[in-house]
């Protein structure tokens, strides 16, 4: 199966830029298997008992339930696209159900991004791309998303 974009395109259309659901979906992933580590090391620094039992059994639940959050992230940031061409901005989710978003970077009013602290350091964001009557649509959490926006409100020279 290979990209979107790539069975999109029109002809002489070009991908300028693409960016991705940014990694920071894998944090809760990571915080459960730091959390089934913990108690994982933390069975074998008690005595032999039940209490050893009890705390594998935990860190059993909780390696599942990172397992879970694992797979989920991974499958967003696999079914999303995000790219930008010389005619078009699109958007793609999903993978049986697929949700897109394509607008002409003509129609293109404005494009907002919202950062927090977190994603200012760690270069994610949201971008709100609104359109001249056509309404907009909120792209969350995606990677670089001032080099995002600039692809999209850059005219080459002449233009």
């Amino acid at each position: 199966m290979g990209r979107y974009i790539d069975d999109i395109l029109q002809p002489g259309e070009k991908v300028l830029y693409s960016t991705n659901a940014h990694w920071i979906f894998f944090l809760p992933a990571i915080v459960l298997w730091a959390a089934a580590l913990a108690l994982f090391v933390g069975s074998g620094m008690i005595p032999a008992g039940p209490m050893v039992l009890v705390l594998w059994s935990l860190a059993a639940i909780v390696a599942i339930a990172a397992l879970y959050k694992t797979a989920t992230a991974w499958f967003h940031r696999w079914t999303t696209e995000t790219d930008v061409t010389n005619f078009r901005v699109i958007h793609k989710t999903g993978f049986v159900q697929r949700q897109t978003f394509e607008m002409s970077v003509d129609k293109v009013e404005s494009v907002d991004v919202n950062q927090s602290i977190l994603g200012r350091i760690l270069n994610y964001g949201d971008v709100t791309v609104l359109g001249v009557g056509e309404g907009g649509k909120t792209l969350d959490t995606i990677s670089s998303p001032l080099a995002f926006r600039n692809a999209i409100t850059a005219r080459p020279a002449g233009a």
